[in-house]
């Protein structure tokens, strides 16, 4: 059985879905009872319900899996304290793999939940418990959030300049890395993996593969922060997730944000997934 938190979000329901699909028992943790129809719809086992930040939640979720996939809440402000609970949990409960989700570049300093993602890696060395680490580029699938305004308005609105480059990674090949991992745990333990591709696209080039794709053009719209944090405000986003989330983009916006496809080739056994490959399927296969 291997445990999985944060199941209920997109992160969790893909690696739920591959999981499940590869043969593996899963056990599914989610925050609310009305989350649970469709993790079990996903291949989920079991899916309980509890709270990552109530120790005896934790405790009762890792009793009994021989693994656990750990994803702490998107942006969380006590991302670290939760990764703590449920690294000691795994200890105490004698998990023979702990798979954490972090993030690429957890090191930079200037994006908050990247250095608590940091933090998090830091204490799981210390802890003797067998780790894999996974360190997950921005998701092909984040450009999705703006679907209606590509495909009706021709619009590709970002938070940061048009020159911006940065480097995607299609969700479903971080989960079937994530599915080879604990097939083969042996040969992970203490790896510490960079999933990524070898791409570095500017969003004028991002615009280029959605025009081409869709046979119309689609233009870069560059949004002040200002309008970018009034919406966010309007919507209802918290004051931790919208400063972090300020912060990512101004140094997205100076620095990029990419790594490198090797060892996501090695884990797949193939190339990773393209950002026109990732287009075409999705808006001509889906």
């Amino acid at each position: 059985m291997i445990l999985v938190t944060g199941a209920a979000g997109k992160t969790g329901k893909a690696i739920v879905r591959q999981l499940a699909a590869e043969g593996h028992a899963v056990r599914a943790m989610v925050r609310r009872a009305e989350q649970q129809a469709e993790l079990r719809q996903l291949g989920a086992t079991e899916t309980p319900v509890g709270d990552l930040e109530h120790a005896a939640d934790v405790s009762a979720a890792v009793h009994g899996v021989r693994a656990v996939y750990h994803i702490c809440p998107n942006m969380h402000p006590r991302e670290f304290s939760i990764g703590k609970t449920i690294i000691d949990a795994a200890a105490q409960a004698g998990v023979g793999h702990f798979v954490y989700h972090s993030v690429l570049h957890p090191q930079v300093a200037e994006m908050p939940h990247h250095w608590e993602k940091m933090r998090v890696e830091g204490y799981l060395f210390q802890s003797g418990v067998p780790f894999t680490i996974v360190q997950p580029a921005a998701y092909m699938q984040n450009v999705l959030a703006h679907r209606q305004r590509i495909s009706v308005d021709g619009v590709y609105p970002v938070p940061y300049s048009a020159g911006t480059r940065l480097g995607m990674v299609d969700l479903a090949d971080v989960a079937a890395a994530v599915a080879a991992i604990f097939s083969a745990p042996e040969s992970h333990v203490g790896g510490t993996y960079e999933l990524a591709t070898d791409e570095r696209l500017s969003q004028t080039e991002v615009a280029a593969v959605l025009s081409e794709s869709l046979g119309r053009t689609v233009r870069v719209e560059q949004q002040s922060l200002l309008a970018w944090e009034a919406q966010a405000r309007a919507a209802g986003l918290g004051e931790y997730q919208i400063e972090t989330l300020l912060k990512m983009f101004r140094y997205y916006d100076r620095f990029g944000f990419w790594g490198n496809g090797r060892v996501l080739t090695w884990l797949l056994g193939k190339p990773p997934t393209t950002f026109t490959e990732f287009v075409y399927n999705y808006f001509h296969m889906n």
